[in-house]
Order: C-alpha cells, then structure tokens, then sequence
C-alpha cells in the first residue's frame, strides 16, 4: 500500500545523458502513475551544462565559470523542452523553477519559494527544479542538487525523496575491488555508514557523480526532519514506483524519529547558511544548551565573520564547538561593542540598542543534541 502522499525525485545528470529520451519517457510514465494514485511529485533534475555540452558534441567538461555558466544558459532551455515534451502525451504540465542560496538564505525569498511550489501542486503542476548554474557563483551556490533536493524535501514536508543515480545504491565497500560488495538495503544510523567506509566527495563506487559524501549529507537533512530517502538506480525498469510500494532496491534511509519542529526551526538549523559566529562563554554556553535561555551580551567572548541584523548565525563555545544556530538582533560592530556587558551596563552605555538579546531563545536551535558536560 502507498501511504506516500508527497514525493521529491533528484534526477543526476548521467542518467539525463546516458539515459537519453528513454530514460526521460520512463521518468514521465512512472510519474503518471504516482499522480493517478494521489502522490504529488517534485522533480529536482540536474544536466543543464551537461545538455549544453551534449548539443555543441562536447565531452570535455568546462573548467571556467563563464563557460559553465554559458553551456547552463544552452542546456536548460532544451532540457525543460524535453520535460515538457514527455510528459504532454499524459497531459501533465510542467513549471520551471531556478534557485541560488540567497533564495533560501533571506527568509521571506525562502517562504515565497515555498508558497510559489505549493501552489503549483494544488494546481497539479509538476514543479522541474534546479539551481540557476546560469547566474550562479560560489558565494550563492547551493553546493549540489542533492543538497537542493533535500532542502526541498524538507520545506515541503514531503513523505520521501528519492535520489535516482546511475548505480544500483550505497554499497558496504567498493564493488570495483571486492567481488563480494554488497548493496546495504537499509541504513539507521548513517555515522556509523560514514565511520564505517572511506568517503570522499567524489566517491564514485557509492552513488554517482556527487559521490556519497553529498547523497549521505542530503540523507541527514531529511531524516532528521522525517522523510526517508532512497538511493537507487534510475535506470531499472519501473524503479520509483518499485521504491514507493516498499520493494527492495537501492538504500534505504529510515527518518529518525525526533521531535517535531517548526518551520522556522527548520530554516534556521538546515536551510539557511550562518554568515558569522559568536563565541561564548562555559555560563552562557549552559544556558542555551540545558536551559533554552535567550544569548546575553554578557556571555559573548568573540565574533567571527561580517553580518547583519536578521541574519542567522552560529554560536560556537569557547572551545570550538557549534552548539546552537539563531537569529541574530544586532551586527558585527554592534556586537562588538556590547560583548561581556550586563545588561544594565548596555543600557546605560548604548540605550540605543533596544534588545536585550543578541539572540533570543525563540530564534534560536540546538544543533549539539547531548548536554554539555562541565
């Protein structure tokens, strides 16, 4: 029985490449198929350089930002077009949406985000996501579409994202040297999969081009939040549906059970990049992590970074561990200023500044889940 109502599928660039219109057509027939049952699906795909390239006969891969920002700008136009082109025979309309960082860095960008999808759904409009690699430079990158596809799934309280890649799933260790590698079917505790196997970003045994240290990062979004997540092969026949009736392929992620939190909680811990950190002291480190209490002036030993009033940062104790993330109320050079002063001191010195709070305890999430010890 599918009891999946919201579905996220992140397409990798090799299988639009080595997959061809075939691939692309299975894509649309298996999609029809979940829609007709109900499921709502969210397309993450990559390949819009590689769509590019493919059209000028290219195989060397751009190595410049103005050249992959160039074979972006060919390929997305031609790989919208053949979205559209198999999925118009099942009469399923597609919507195009390009992201950078910013759009889930600036929360009320990342709540329109948010709105805008799920209006397409209730319209029953297949949203086709990627990162603009057209206009995209690092500082606004999102990193790679498995994080995209994550932060998606997670936004949008899907019930499983599904990372189809061009092997068959997380394998125990590289198939390539031992004949006897096996497919790890379920994963619990992906630290210990990560201890357990050497992983680099471009592991490519594991799972695909963005190796398994991106799909295992992308798996962690999501299971904290509830939504399990599938590693497979896009090329098997029939492999999401299989996934979605519960069959054995690929790796499985089971979600952990936590807590629920709010969508602001969400933005705050996994969304959003912090644009600085503030360290604190053992008292004030105490206070946020065994009290919940709102971040004082007094308790702030350093800042680190440049950035503003609204922005999330990372609060790090002094020994160099990230305990919380939140909201800050005041600049860098503000909170320059105030640091380890009581709040009668700040009055009197600065009654110019309002809070009380660099930080207040409702802005704010724990990200260092065990208490500290003294």
């Amino acid at each position: 029985m599918n009891n999946n109502k919201r579905i996220v599928i992140k397409i990798g660039s090799h299988l639009i490449i080595k997959g061809g219109d075939d691939f692309l057509k299975s894509i649309a027939l298996q999609v029809k198929k979940l829609k007709d049952d109900g499921v709502q699906i969210i397309i993450v795909s990559s390949g819009a350089i590689a769509t590019g390239l493919k059209e000028y006969k290219l195989i060397t891969k751009p190595k410049s930002v103005v050249e992959k920002q160039s074979f972006a700008a060919i390929g997305q136009p031609l790989l919208m077009n053949k979205y559209i082109e198999v999925f118009k025979p099942y009469n399923i309309k597609v919507a195009q949406v390009l992201l950078t960082r910013d759009d889930f860095d600036v929360r009320q960008r990342y709540l329109n985000i948010k709105n805008t999808l799920e209006h397409l759904l209730k319209i029953d409009v297949v949203p086709i996501i990627n990162e603009n690699d057209t206009i995209v430079v690092d500082e606004i990158k999102v990193g790679d579409n498995d994080t995209l596809s994550a932060v998606v799934a997670t936004k949008l309280d899907a019930d499983l994202l599904v990372l189809l890649t061009d092997v068959d799933g997380v394998y125990d260790k590289d198939p390539n040297k031992y004949p006897d590698a096996k497919i790890i079917e379920e994963i619990k505790d992906i630290e210990e999969i990560e201890n357990k196997c050497i992983i680099s970003s471009k592991t490519k045994f594991f799972c695909g081009t963005g190796g398994m240290k991106t799909k295992l990062d992308a798996a962690k979004i999501c299971v904290s939040n509830g939504v399990e997540v599938v590693i497979a092969n896009g090329l098997k026949e029939n492999v999401i549906i299989d996934i979605v009736n519960a069959r054995k392929i690929g790796s499985r992620f089971l979600p952990v059970e936590l807590p629920k939190v709010s969508s602001k909680e969400k933005w705050i811990k996994y969304i959003t990049r912090p644009k600085g950190k503030i360290f604190v002291d053992d008292g004030a480190a105490k206070a946020v992590l065994e009290q919940h209490k709102s971040l004082l002036p007094v308790g702030v030993k350093k800042v680190d970074g440049k950035f503003k009033k609204g922005d999330v940062v990372s609060i790090y104790s002094v020994d160099g561990e990230e305990i919380a993330r939140g909201v800050v109320n005041y600049n860098t050079e503000e909170i320059e200023l105030v640091k380890q002063k009581k709040s009668e001191q700040m009055k009197k010195l600065y009654p110019q500044f309002i809070y009380e709070e660099v930080v207040h305890a409702n802005n704010m999430v724990i990200v260092k889940s065990e208490k500290m010890k003294k």
